[in-house]
């Protein structure tokens, strides 16, 4: 009964001994002061309370207004490191690589902190002291045969992110080569083969020792039903017998050893022609014209509508003619038409696959009415052609060998044609075998044969007609063989 007495003397004694704490309370205590006078009086004592001990209850109130900080918990960590990968792998090391996380937060990055686990335990170890803003890490002094798990975090003043995991173990021992794809420079594009055609690639690739090759499309792996994968210690081959719609699509290859791998990706496409296009109308026709209207096809063929070939029928012949090739607008105009035919008209849409096997044909058909036209023929005026000649181009004077033909040229005109009357020193030159006189086009020509040092002298062409004459000279030197 001894000991419960003093721990109740104690407890009023430390409350002696903090009195300005219990000031705020008074007010609770209040209802156990009633000897001294009623309600009213505790309120006045409550007022005065704290004039009573000024300096200890603004303190106390101050105490709380700090309290606002607590926003710092709205601080969030950063997100996690990306594309974390293995660069290298030795008997008792692992290299890694990543790519620093998206958000890093207000405060920024502190740094990365590198974790191992090895198979088969749940006690993941801190793999360096302090953390480090390079996003490439060596870890050391690993076991040769081991197997352990990885992870990175990221790290800043507002706490750590979600660890960046790697999602196969790694197997320490030597990588002699590191792997690597290899991609042919034609299916670094879009692979493009038709529907039934054969689909046959051979992609290589290198690494030490024997990388593990794995084909997945969409994150699945292939159906080796429909698709052969076969694989060799320097390539992969990807075939196909029969090429589906279905096939298309991007198929992703990666060449793994130990945790370090290669990845690559190829897109494959496969097209066939496209359906017909829809609702196609013959809007209007007038005169010779005719205007179509349509709408691209349903199906495309997996490939894009490269344009449309429009063609005409006449119902007299019935044959098909290509009136537009091409076209890239779901609208045209088809002209030159034959008046009093009657027209179809049929639209076939192109891609890389070629032409649709069917074309949409007009409902109705365009008939080009005969329309009544007088022919007036055009007024030519009048005009005097008479004209007397004239030399448009003279003789030159020449200088030839003794034993080598030679030829004298002018041209004239006039109309009606003039006659042309060749002279040599004034005299007429007539029927003589050693001259060759002709005229064509307006052009006239003398040509004298295997001339001697007699020959030469003045020659003179002249022009007659109804109208007049004209006439033009040249002197011609004939020299002695040297």
């Amino acid at each position: 009964k001894k000991e419960p007495v003093p721990t109740p003397k104690e407890e009023p004694a430390a409350a002696a001994e903090e009195p300005p704490a219990p000031e705020h309370p008074p007010a609770a205590e209040q209802p156990t002061a009633p000897t001294d006078e009623p309600a009213p009086v505790p309120m006045a004592e409550a007022t005065p309370a704290p004039e009573e001990g000024p300096p200890a209850p603004p303190a106390e109130p101050q105490a709380p207004a700090p309290e606002p900080k607590p926003e710092k918990p709205k601080a969030e960590p950063p997100s996690s490191p990306l594309s974390l990968a293995v660069e290298e792998v030795s008997e008792n090391s692992v290299t890694l690589t990543w790519k620093a996380p998206e958000q890093t937060g207000q405060s920024g990055l502190d740094g990365y902190v590198v974790e191992i686990c090895k198979d088969g335990s749940t006690d993941w170890t801190v793999a360096n002291k302090e953390p480090f803003l390079s996003t490439r890490y060596t870890i050391q002094d690993l076991g040769s045969g081991d197997k352990i798990h990885v992870r990175v975090k990221a790290v800043s003043a507002s706490g750590a992110s979600v660890p960046a995991t790697l999602v196969q173990p790694v197997l320490i021992r030597e990588i002699l080569q590191l792997p690597r794809i290899r991609m042919p420079r034609h299916l670094r594009q879009t692979y493009v083969r038709r529907v039934g055609d054969a689909v046959n690639m051979m992609i290589p690739f290198q690494g030490r020792p024997q990388p593990e090759v794995i084909w997945t499309k969409g994150d699945q792996p292939l159906d080796t039903s429909h698709i052969n994968i076969r694989n060799t210690e320097r390539d992969t081959i990807f075939y196909i017998r029969e090429a589906q719609r279905s096939d298309s699509g991007k198929y992703e290859l990666a060449v793994r050893i130990n945790g370090a791998e290669d990845k690559a990706t190829l897109d494959i496409r496969v097209i066939e022609p496209p359906g017909p296009p829809q609702n196609l109308k013959l809007v209007d026709v007038w005169g010779f014209n005719v205007a179509l209207e349509w709408t691209p096809p349903v199906d495309n063929g997996n490939s894009e509508i490269k344009g449309y070939t429009v063609q005409k029928s006449d119902k007299k012949s019935g044959k098909w003619f290509t009136a537009l090739e091409r076209c890239t607008r779901t609208s045209c105009t088809i002209s030159d038409l034959i008046m009093g035919n009657t027209y179809s008209f049929r639209v076939f849409a192109e891609n890389a696959c070629g032409l649709s096997e069917k074309a949409a044909v007009t409902s109705g058909v365009a008939h080009i009415k005969k329309t009544k036209t007088a022919y007036q023929p055009e007024k030519i005026p009048e005009r005097d052609m008479m004209e007397p000649p004239k030399f448009t181009q003279p003789l030159t004077d020449r200088t030839t060998t003794r034993g080598y033909s030679t030829h004298l040229f002018c041209c004239v005109r006039g109309f009606p044609q003039p006659k042309i009357i060749w002279m040599k020193n004034q005299m007429e030159i007539r029927e003589d075998p050693k001259y060759i006189a002709m005229i064509e086009q307006g052009v006239c020509s003398l040509e004298i044969r295997k001339p001697s040092p007699f020959d030469g002298g003045i020659y003179t062409c002249k022009a007659v007609n109804p109208l007049g004459e004209a006439s033009v000279d040249c002197k011609l030197d004939v020299k002695g063989k040297i």
